[in-house]
């Protein structure tokens, strides 16, 4: 299967000082990723920015996407792909409801070949994992 992703471009507006960080960090980090899958590289580069602007993965995506990039759901962390799943389940003019972004995003994955249904197959646990850690018997 062949990898589309289009990268961003540079924000127009010069006022928006972190877009215009996160799209410098993430273009001038993903050319040194060193692997040869390029979904791959997106995600690696996402997570690097968020590490050095002390933003979430998802907020960094959400930039980025508004940017223009696109590509698979594998280029992407989890905690956007819940974003986008969860808005994708809202009408338009709901509270979190989906972008124009957001929905150009999943229109692309739809005409890439990504599954229709991938939102509903993805697993969640029963139990929250945190109530347990602590307890010991």
């Amino acid at each position: 299967m062949t990898t589309f992703i289009n990268y961003p471009i540079p924000p127009t507006d010069t006022s928006k000082h972190i877009e215009m960080d996160i799209y410098a960090r993430f273009m001038r980090h993903i050319r040194l990723v060193p692997h040869n899958r390029e979904e791959i590289k997106v995600l690696i580069a996402i997570q690097f920015v968020s590490d050095m602007t002390a933003s979430s993965e998802a907020h960094v995506s959400k930039v980025l996407v508004e940017l223009g990039l696109r590509g698979p759901r594998s280029a992407f962390p989890a905690e956007y792909l819940d974003y986008v799943d969860a808005s994708m389940m809202r009408e338009g003019f709901e509270y979190g409801a989906p972008s124009m972004h957001t929905k150009d995003l999943v229109d692309f994955w739809s005409a890439n070949g990504e599954d229709k249904f991938a939102a509903y197959k993805r697993q969640y646990s029963l139990l929250n994992e945190e109530i347990y850690s602590g307890v010991h018997y």
